[in-house]
């Protein structure tokens, strides 16, 4: 499979932007994927999940409440909606694709076909 991600911008502080991760697979229905961001001078990070037999969805604590990943399965896309973003938000977002269900830490090692990466910035 092959992720594009895309909808990265510059956004104030308790704004929002939607991410989107469009796969070329077949379908999405043997894929789970998963959202990262990489802040500049900082590891990457596993932010949210979304499994492919359920679509249970799983976030860090630190986005919890204010992200909220969904999926359109004709468009085979994955979103990323982020409210009220904060300036510790700003990083590189990329999408990435695993089979199985979420597991219980996201990391990146884990998943094996990852999209580019789309630039967040929070900042007034």
């Amino acid at each position: 499979v092959q992720l594009q991600a895309s909808g990265g911008g510059l956004v104030q502080p308790g704004g929002s932007l939607k991410l989107s991760c469009v796969a070329s697979a077949w379908s999405l229905d043997d894929w789970t994927i998963g959202w990262f961001r990489q802040a500049p001078g900082k590891e990457r990070e596993g932010i949210s999940c979304i499994s492919s037999a359920d679509g249970s969805t799983y976030y860090v604590d630190s986005v919890q409440g204010r992200f909220t990943v969904s999926r359109d399965m004709g468009k085979k896309t994955v979103y990323l909606q982020m409210n009220s973003l904060k300036p510790e938000d700003t990083g590189v977002y990329y999408c990435a694709a695993t089979i199985g269900i979420c597991p219980k830490k996201i990391v990146g090692y884990l998943f094996g076909a990852w999209g580019q990466g789309t630039q967040v910035t929070v900042s007034s």
